[in-house]
């Protein structure tokens, strides 16, 4: 992909790259210093001190302070806890919604699953994607377009990262060939979930986690580095007891719980899609980028409930 400054527009070759924040390194606001930051993080993050406990601590603290003229850190753990929560956040904030069985109910014995309601919690995948795209950490680890690779002495070829693919290659050139997103960075969206359930103090849902990652990471550092795959859902999984787990109105409802939650979560990457949205990357420059739904890695059960075919069925 080409870059862009911030509207979108094309650069010529060589144009030096934004600076990644505007920020000094001696900026450590909302704190006063780093001394101030180090004292918020030890005590409310690696700590976790009681309130009381805060408030004699900072007392014993500024009372040493005063005999030499200097200033309290904090004044109590009110202070504190403002200056926390004043703090920007670098990562994506988690967001829930929620559905419930809107079909037809039997006159008597309703099964409890048509009367539960399902909390669906989640995290924009557009933004969860930004953020990758920015890391500086990632700026030598990104492939900014697809590749084919051979080796040099029996000139084979040769597959590792995702983008090595024909998949990749194909998509890259679709895009390349519509004037409207001619320039523009391919980004394929990688998905995956975990059965493993994950038990809610609530007692209504199990859930399972839904993972994010995207194609242009090289392998070696998806596989090594905790932020190349991140969690962006749990998604619900209804109770049902032996009587109604095998009734076709309960399987159903499991497809389209199932469906309709990934149709919801992932509908901010839509309009990404068609048309180009401008993202920075680690390396500084702004580029066009379209996203493209890539695989999906689940076990079989889950492969099942998917592509909606019958258990025994393969899924190709």
């Amino acid at each position: 992909g080409r870059p862009c400054d911030s509207l979108g527009n094309f650069l010529p070759a060589g144009h030096p790259a934004e600076p990644l924040t505007d920020m000094q390194p001696d900026d450590w606001s909302p704190y006063s210093s780093r001394l101030e930051f180090e004292l918020a993080d030890f005590l409310f993050t690696r700590s976790q001190m009681l309130a009381a406990n805060i408030n004699e601590l900072l007392n014993l603290w500024n009372a040493s302070l005063l005999s030499t003229g200097g200033q309290p850190i904090f004044r109590d753990s009110g202070e504190m806890y403002k200056t926390i929560d004043s703090t920007p956040l670098g990562d994506v904030q988690w967001e829930k919604f929620s559905t419930s069985y809107t079909g037809e109910r039997p006159t008597e014995n309703v099964p409890p699953w048509m009367n539960d309601t399902y909390d669906i919690w989640f995290r924009s995948p557009k933004e969860v994607i930004r953020n990758m795209l920015s890391r500086p950490d990632f700026s030598d680890a990104i492939n900014y377009r697809p590749f084919r690779e051979y080796e040099s002495a029996t000139d084979s070829r040769q597959w590792e990262d995702f983008m090595s693919g024909d998949w990749a290659w194909k998509q890259a050139d679709t895009i390349s060939r519509d004037p409207a997103t001619h320039g523009s960075t391919f980004v394929p969206i990688i998905l995956g979930s975990d059965k493993t359930t994950v038990s809610v103090a609530t007692g209504q849902n199990d859930y399972y986690p839904l993972y994010l990652s995207i194609g242009n990471i090289r392998n070696k550092v998806r596989c090594a580095h905790r932020n190349g795959v991140i969690l962006i859902a749990f998604l619900a999984i209804p109770h049902m007891d032996k009587e109604h787990a095998s009734t076709d109105a309960f399987r159903r409802f499991r497809r389209q719980l199932f469906h309709s939650s990934l149709a919801y979560i992932l509908h901010d990457l839509m309009p990404g899609m068609t048309e180009p949205i401008v993202m920075q990357f680690g390396d500084g420059h702004y580029r066009c980028v379209i996203f493209g739904l890539g695989p999906y890695i689940a076990d079989y059960e889950e492969q099942v409930l998917l592509a909606c075919i019958v258990r025994g069925w393969c899924v190709k």
